[in-house]
């Protein structure tokens, strides 16, 4: 058993060697635990209880599909930022975030030389795509004080790693 002392995490090594197989992605094939399972020489049913384990005891937080956006061809990424009024940001934040496009809504603390405290992430086949959702966005919310941001290149997209 492997036990960390900080918070008494117990994990065995078929965990370890579990976590380490599935960080990088499941191959997207009709029984991915099959295979997970085939490879760490137990079942699948164990592969799957394992996970749940996992996620129960707090070692794993997440556990879900990313998808490659760009590979699908949603190339234009604005981050959006938007000047709301503090006591409307609650009700503002949630109609943002309930656009299919916005992939992040998140408040931040606002500066003196920038106005702006809460973002959106837009993603979009085009700039004028983006561009067209910030307007539903600002239509919808009747914020009109924004600005937006488009990225450039993405410089690495991965999570943390055992």
């Amino acid at each position: 058993m492997i036990n960390q002392e900080d918070g008494g995490v117990k994990m065995d090594e078929s965990d370890l060697k579990l976590i380490r197989l599935t960080q990088d992605g499941i191959e997207l094939v009709p029984n991915p635990f099959k295979e997970i399972a085939d490879e760490l020489g137990i079942s699948e049913a164990e592969v799957i209880d394992r996970i749940d384990s996992l996620i129960e005891r707090g070692i794993i937080r997440r556990f879900g599909a990313s998808i490659g956006h760009r590979t699908l061809g949603i190339v234009a990424n604005a981050m959006c930022a938007w000047n709301v009024p503090d006591e409307r940001t609650e009700e503002v934040g949630a109609v943002m975030a309930g656009f299919d496009e916005v992939s992040h809504c998140y408040e931040r603390v606002r500066y003196p030389e920038w106005d702006y405290n809460l973002y959106t992430m837009i993603h979009a086949r085009t700039r004028e795509e983006c561009e067209h959702v910030a307007r539903e966005i600002s239509r919808a919310t009747v914020i009109s004080d924004y600005t937006i941001l488009f990225s450039e290149r993405e410089f690495k997209k991965t999570g943390v790693r055992i």
